[in-house]
């Protein structure tokens, strides 16, 4: 696919993007008559942007599955998967460690919730209980892999697919033809994110229409410290550190990493999921990144598991906006213990339902702080969400680069090239090549 194409693709994101939300806010401020409610905001547009994210998740499982299982035989030192596997988990724990403290110390400074009225929120939230690091780390091995396809348990296909992929590579000649297969799955199922790819823009127009013409602003204006704190936490993340640490990790020119975040940035904005988002982040770190598949098609479906440098983030303002708004002074230690376990939960955050709201309740539990002020911000969690989850992403690719330069598996000339690659070339590529049988 021409450059050409690819640049216009981005356009059209980026312009659905703002003509959703210019059209969602004037649907929300002048009040839509029930039949334009009816048959536009909660049936077109609800229909096509739930269709799409659909269409997105669908491709996940056998898109992460067949990558890994290619990616894991591509290694000739199967020690390297280790290296990988450590590095890309320390990475991650180190960058949410990272997020939550400038999360903490902005919101220190700023101190949101100052002021504020609890008393006039009718809100209610009742949050599940966050599993033990133990179950999460027992939850990891799969009893049944069929089933932990079905249900979309990144953590337990990902288990799978390594000791899958690795018992491929051993087993000689029978395991080559098993190869042949899974690396002509892999080019297939890039043909269907292809297609889903060209349905973006319309895609993107409809989730983000439909997102602000039933949120609006209103609900901004209360909240306009917390907000502001934390997207201000969000940019600092994307715009310092993860460059830094490109730059001194990784040797990498951050200017062209946040050049080539357009497409997956669009799509984690628009579906506020880091899951659905793989297909596109995972093209991009190979084709525009020049990352190998053998280090992409691991860093990336784990990063979607358990990097959540974003919900670390709204964990930290939050905490200091409730304990603000009920008047309860944080100590250091407690402030520490934000930190820790904000970091840890991020691991299994991919186990319990409602993610951020539902680890957010253990945290404050850990601290001694109301769980009711939940409440409080469900208003505008939804809108926040979408920039974290572009903060999850952008992380993904940022480890995935860092750890690819470090095993010798990111060609350079790719990554400094601003035309190298895209989504939808991503098929144009050859089939990689199996060894033969």
């Amino acid at each position: 696919m021409a450059a050409a194409e690819t640049h216009r693709l981005t356009r059209q994101i980026v312009i659905a993007m703002l003509a959703g939300m210019v059209l969602g806010v004037i649907l929300n401020q002048v009040g839509a008559p029930p039949w334009l409610q009816l048959g536009l905001i909660d049936g077109l547009l609800y229909v096509f942007g739930t269709v799409f994210v659909s269409a997105l998740k669908m491709m996940v499982v056998p898109l992460v599955f067949a990558s890994l299982v290619v990616g894991v035989t591509s290694l000739s030192d199967l020690n390297a998967l280790g290296r990988i596997g450590v590095k890309a988990l320390g990475l991650y724990l180190a960058t949410t460690a990272i997020a939550v403290t400038i999360a903490l110390t902005l919101a220190g400074i700023v101190g949101p919730g100052h002021g504020f009225d609890a008393g006039t929120t009718t809100a209610s939230f009742s949050g599940k209980e966050a599993p033990p690091l133990t179950q999460v780390l027992i939850d990891m091995v799969p009893t049944n892999p069929v089933a932990a396809m079905a249900e979309g348990n990144m953590l337990q296909i990902i288990v799978f697919a390594l000791l899958f992929g690795v018992a491929v590579t051993m087993s000689g000649v029978r395991g080559k033809h098993v190869l042949n297969f899974f690396a002509d799955l892999d080019v297939v199922i890039m043909h269907m994110v292809e297609w889903i790819m060209r349905l973006a823009p319309y895609g993107v127009f409809a989730l983000i229409t439909r997102t602000f013409a039933t949120q609006g602003l209103d609900l901004l204006l209360p909240l306009a410290a917390y907000f502001l704190t934390l997207t201000a936490a969000l940019a600092i993340q994307l715009f310092v550190t993860y460059p830094l640490l490109l730059r001194l990790l990784g040797s990498l020119n951050p200017f062209a990493f946040l050049k080539k975040m357009r497409d997956p940035a669009a799509f984690a904005f628009s579906t506020a999921s880091s899951g659905a988002t793989i297909p596109v982040t995972l093209a991009t770190v190979e084709h525009k990144m020049g990352v190998k598949n053998s280090v992409a098609a691991f860093t990336v479906p784990m990063g979607a598991t358990i990097n959540m440098d974003g919900t670390a983030m709204m964990q930290g303002v939050a905490t200091v906006f409730i304990a603000n708004v009920y008047g309860i002074d944080l100590t250091l230690t407690d402030y520490l213990m934000v930190v820790l376990t904000a970091t840890l939960a991020s691991i299994g955050t991919a186990a319990v339902p409602g993610v951020g709201l539902v680890t957010l309740t253990m945290v404050l539990g850990q601290v001694g702080l109301p769980v009711e002020g939940i409440a409080l911000i469900i208003g505008v969690d939804r809108l926040l969400d979408m920039f974290r989850t572009v903060c999850n992403v952008t992380g993904d690719c940022a480890v995935s680069c860092i750890v690819a330069q470090s095993e010798n598996a990111l060609d350079q000339a790719v990554f400094d090239d601003p035309a190298a690659g895209s989504v939808e070339s991503a098929t144009r590529h050859s089939i990689p090549t199996a060894p033969a049988p």
